[in-house]
């Protein structure tokens, strides 16, 4: 009796433990799975989000990809800048052309302007003395009427002349000789100017003397003793004045 109740106690015992063993192990595996299932949630929300950009990067790479179309559209544009920078060169250069025209133009008509600057201010002393010689004859003179000289051998010669008229002659023939050089040097550009009356110009006017002159104003060309010439819009001789003087 004692041996078959130890034989029915110990199935007892082992059959509550076989029970507690797979209750425990049971719940061990459903704590296991449900662990599993969350790490398999958070994996795969954290991998979400790769596999968009993975996904757009694609799209990107699809849409960038090289082809014919494409890179004849960037030829094109790059020819397109290649002709832009090529057309602003030549017009840069077409620019730079038209400027060193106009100047040697300029140059060119300037050398023959001026050409005889030299020899124009050499010719003007013959001018001034051209000028001193009508000069030198009063117009009382030469209004007196012509009387053939009593004093002269051929007095009764029908052609003889008299004193007067020679003079007259010879006053007319400086004269016209005087105005055709005059006329000469103007067809060059060679023009006279008398400052008389005019504010001094040390630029165009050379000052001989100052004299105090009652009722004029100071720095005023009384007199011009030798005539000033242009030629164009250059000086080529300045004028010699006197001045009247500040005496405050």
């Amino acid at each position: 009796m004692n041996a078959a109740y130890v034989r029915q106690a110990f199935h007892f015992s082992t059959a509550s433990l076989s029970s507690r063993t797979i209750g425990r192990s049971s719940r061990d595996a459903l704590v296991s799975y449900g662990r599993r299932i969350v790490a398999t949630r958070q994996y795969s929300d954290d991998k979400a989000p790769a596999a968009e950009m993975d996904a757009e990067k694609e799209v990107e790479s699809d849409k960038t990809e090289i082809t014919p179309e494409t890179e004849l559209l960037k030829t094109i544009k790059a020819k397109e800048a290649e002709t832009t920078d090529l057309k602003s060169r030549l017009q840069y250069l077409q620019a730079d052309f038209l400027n060193l025209q106009r100047n040697a133009s300029r140059e060119k008509e300037q050398q023959r302007d001026f050409a005889i600057t030299r020899f124009a201010g050499d010719l003007l002393e013959t001018v001034d003395v051209l000028a001193l010689a009508l000069k030198s004859v009063p117009e009382s003179v030469l209004a007196q009427t012509d009387s053939p000289s009593s004093d002269s051998p051929d007095s009764s010669s029908p052609n003889s002349k008299s004193v007067q008229t020679y003079l007259k002659e010879l006053h007319q023939g400086v004269d016209m000789t005087h105005r055709l050089l005059l006329s000469t040097l103007f067809k060059y550009h060679v023009k006279p100017f008398d400052p008389t009356g005019d504010k001094f110009d040390p630029n165009h006017h050379e000052a001989l003397y100052q004299a105090p002159i009652p009722g004029k104003e100071p720095g005023t060309v009384i007199e011009c003793q030798k005539t000033g010439y242009m030629i164009k819009d250059r000086l080529l001789r300045a004028a010699q004045v006197g001045v009247v003087q500040d005496t405050s």
